[in-house]
């Protein structure tokens, strides 16, 4: 009797949560099939928005857990399971993680408005937080650049994101400034041509812009000379020292003089 008994709940138990099982089963596959579907069309439309690769890895991701999430909170509710305290934990277990990586978040949330604007892409060369350098790698968390002396400076992309960024790759030319000082006894229409003939010299410099030279101060002791020179991205640095090096070569075969500090040594005899 006392198995017989048995039995009979087995089969209550069977026949009530039967059907339930059964749905939750169905319910799974179906919903494994359509978040497949999900992610693909999801992943689709990130490819047409030309999101970064590490972005979109992540998005994918995160989007694929919280659909499973939600699939398995309606299986669990299918079944007869209560979610409402199951919500609950996961909601205060998620602000628990969130107050314990604020600052890891913060550069989480630095690292997707960079990827999402694009202020700067792969191989630009910036000027942001007091580095400077190439951009070589941008993660989630951070941003990676190669300085001009070939060394690796690793940036937090909060503080990155909510700093000032100075992009030099963004236009195809930039302009080269120099300020170049001589001294008061040297004429000004003369020195311009000198300037001026230097900047011409080189092959890279652009007519359009034209480039110009112009007095920009008085100073104590020089008439300073301020230099404009357009060029391309790639010539930039070029242009710049060969401006710097040969003009000095040009005044010295002018005898224009730049002014240098002077030390006077007077002997008083006895």
């Amino acid at each position: 009797m006392e198995t017989q008994k048995w039995i009979d709940k087995g089969w209550e138990v069977i026949v009530d949560l039967g059907p339930k099982v059964l749905a939750a089963i169905a319910i799974w596959l179906i919903g494994g099939i359509i978040v497949k579907y999900l992610l693909k069309g999801i992943n689709k439309a990130m490819d047409k928005k030309g999101l970064e690769i590490g972005l979109k890895k992540f998005l994918s991701n995160l989007i694929g857990w919280g659909l499973k999430i939600v699939l398995i909170l309606v299986i669990l509710g299918t079944v007869g399971i209560e979610t409402t305290s199951f919500a609950a934990v996961l909601a205060a277990g998620g602000l628990a993680v969130g107050l314990a990586l604020q600052g890891s978040l913060s550069n989480f949330a630095g690292g997707i408005l960079i990827m999402i604007l694009k202020p700067f892409k792969i191989g630009d060369f910036i000027d942001a937080q007091g580095q400077s350098g190439t951009v070589k790698e941008i993660d989630i968390f951070n941003t990676k650049l190669l300085t001009t002396n070939n060394q690796e400076v690793i940036m937090p992309n909060g503080a990155l994101s909510n700093g000032n960024i100075v992009n030099y790759s963004t236009e195809s030319t930039r302009r080269v400034n120099l300020t170049f000082g001589v001294g008061y006894d040297s004429d000004i229409k003369k020195t311009k041509e000198v300037i001026l003939g230097v900047i011409n010299s080189h092959p890279a410099i652009l007519k359009d812009p034209a480039p110009a030279v112009n007095v920009s101060e008085l100073a104590d002791s020089s008439i300073n000379f301020f230099t404009r020179a357009w060029v391309n991205q790639a010539d930039y640095w070029d242009v710049h020292f060969y401006l710097i090096e040969r003009t000095k070569e040009a005044f010295d075969e002018a005898g224009i003089d730049i002014p240098y500090p002077h030390q006077v040594e007077i002997h008083k005899e006895g």
